[in-house]
Formats: structure tokens, sequence, C-alpha cells
């Protein structure tokens, strides 16, 4: 583990896929089957015919040398370079030359439900999100269900480059899922055979919390209205530092994004009152921006797991559904920006 000061200058936006065959590095996996991928001789019909299926039962994080967690998804991580072309060369060429660039490694993403990591993963999430990022090291392993490993990629001095809430829905009973990518350094295919550590949820922690298990506030509002929330998604941008000691990457800056909510319009009276104040009356000075949190709460409602808390936000749009011949309730969506969300959770 190491403290960060800047990022490689790798593409972010290259999917890897980590297949088995020698050679290839990187990270394709989802619960469910998995196929390897072979030099075929043969036609691709015919190699087919006679492969292997294995069914990935788990998908285990590991930073350092401990499990951090489970997984529902895991990609990226392959080694690529650019191709650089020039112009044809003398007065009669016509052929564009193409020679590969840098070695680069493109970011990996995962996917994992909001209970199932522990301390270490969701302390280097928050370490990020609040503008201290570390860089970690550590492995993605694909094991069958009686944790036998059948695919792994280790990864090296992996910097967190963007954290993705789910959209939430008050009506809905759909599973919560959070999404990661990071920036590794390198990678490099680990080995098949033995077994992953199996992962213990955290005691008194649900298996599962819902998307429509949560809680707004803001002050001086009343949001206990508010049935939708659009996905949240925070980036961290990352400048190179070449030629500085070590190379180290510096962070740029963490962009906390614009907050999409739905409210029922007949107990929005404090979201119009605002929009007109702060939008159309011009009163919209950083001393009448707000406060306040999101939190993501446990069945019963009862106990707060995660909460984002957030700071300078600021009404920018309140649009009313379109006018129509329904029986439907109606509501109103206000975008707010926000300058600043803290990630704290319960563990």
């Amino acid at each position: 583990m190491r403290a960060i000061v800047g990022v490689s200058d790798g593409k972010l936006d290259r999917r890897g896929f980590l297949a088995g065959a020698a050679g290839l590095t990187g990270v394709a996996l989802s619960v469910g089957a998995w196929k390897p991928v072979f030099a075929m001789e043969t036609g691709p019909r015919e190699a087919l015919n006679g492969h292997i299926q294995i069914k990935i039962g788990q998908i285990v994080l590991k930073l350092g040398e401990s499990t951090t967690g489970l997984l529902f998804e895991a990609e990226g991580g392959s080694a690529f370079t650019d191709v650089i072309e020039s112009a044809p060369a003398g007065s009669g060429g016509v052929t564009t030359k193409k020679i590969p660039g840098n070695l680069k490694w493109s970011n990996v993403t995962l996917k994992h439900g909001i209970t199932s990591m522990d301390k270490t993963y969701f302390d280097w999430v928050a370490g990020a999100i609040a503008g201290k990022p570390v860089a970690m090291s550590g492995s993605i392993a694909g094991a069958t269900e009686d944790l036998t490993i059948v695919t792994q990629t280790n990864f090296f001095n992996a910097l967190i480059t963007e954290v993705g809430f789910p959209a939430l829905d008050a009506a809905s009973k759909d599973a919560a899922k959070m999404t990661i990518k990071f920036q590794p350094e390198s990678t490099r295919p680990g080995p098949a055979g033995g077994k992953v550590s199996s992962f213990i949820l955290h005691r008194g922690w649900p298996s599962k919390v819902s998307i429509g298990s949560f809680k707004l506030t803001i002050n001086g509002m009343d949001t206990s209205f508010v049935t939708k929330i659009d996905p949240v998604n925070i980036k961290l941008n990352y400048t190179s530092s070449e030629g500085s000691l070590e190379n180290l990457p510096r962070l740029a800056s963490v962009d906390a994004p614009n907050m999409k909510i739905t409210v029922l319009e007949g107990q929005a009276k404090d979201f119009f009152a605002w929009h007109q104040d702060f939008v159309i009356n011009g009163n919209n000075g950083p001393e009448n921006e707000k406060t306040g949190s999101l939190s993501f709460l446990s069945g019963d409602f009862k106990t707060e797991l995660f909460r984002l808390d957030l700071s300078g936000l600021g009404i920018f749009d309140l649009e009313p559904d379109p006018l129509t011949l329904t029986n439907e309730v109606r509501h109103v969506t206000a975008q707010l920006y926000c300058d600043k969300m803290i990630f704290n959770f319960k563990l």
C-alpha cells in the first residue's frame, strides 16, 4: 500500500478479459457460467462443441493478503497499447505506417452488494471520496462453489477513479449494488487451483439491502415524500507526475455529481419555495446553499448502514411531470448541485 500523490496516463475505457489463455491479463467475471478460451486450431464451432463449461460460484476480492468481500461482477485490467499512425513515407507512399505505443493497463470495474464487503474495503473507498486516495494491491479470483480457484488476476498499486451508488426507488425491493472503478499500475495472471477463503458478513448486517431503504435529509426541507433518487457517481481525476519523485500519481479533483430527485408534487412545497428563492429571485450565494445526507438503511428502516454527507447543495432546476390525461400521481423532479460528498459507514 502507498499514499497517492498522481496517476498513470492509461486509458480508462477499455475492457480486458482473463480467459485462461497463457499471457492474457485482465478479468471478466460474473457469477454464473465461465467458458475458457483456448488457441483454436480447428474451426470455432468444432472447438466450442468440445469445451468445458465451468460455473463461477464466488468472485472474491482481496486487498493485500486479506479477503475483503464478494463481488457480483468484475472486468477489466487488460494490458494494451495505443496504435500510433504516421503519414506515408516518400512522395509516392500511400500506406499509413502503424506501430504500437506505450504499454498500458485498462481500468477495472467491480460490482458488489452494499453489505458484502469489509472495513478494509470501505476504508479504501471512503478515503478516496474524501480526497485521500491510497494505492492498493490485491487480487480478484473466480472460484467454484467449493471455493476452488478457476481464474485469478493480481493487480498492483490500484487507484480508485469512480464510486457509484445505485438509483433509489422507495417502491422497489431490488437489491442495492455499488460499482467502483480503479486504475491499476499493472496486472498479471495469478495461479489457478487452490482455495479462496470464505467471507463472512459483518455481524448483524443483512445479506441484502433494498434500493427502497433510504432516507434523504436536507436542512430546512421536508424530504419525507422523496420517492426516487438517480444514481450517484463520484469521480476522481488524476494528473500524471512524470519526472517527479517516484513518478507517483497526483489527485487533481474529486467531482461530486449533480443529484436528481423525484418528489410527490402535492408534497413538494419546500422545493417550490427553494427554487423560487434560489433560482428565480437569485438568492443563491454560498450562504444560501444547504447541507444534507443520504442514508442507506436496513429493511426495517431502523439501522443506518451507510451515509453520504452532502454539503454545498443548491437547486438549479425543478420540473413537474408533463400534463397528461391520467389518474396517476404527479411528481416533480428537482436537480441539485453538490460541492462535496463524504462517505460514512457503520463497521
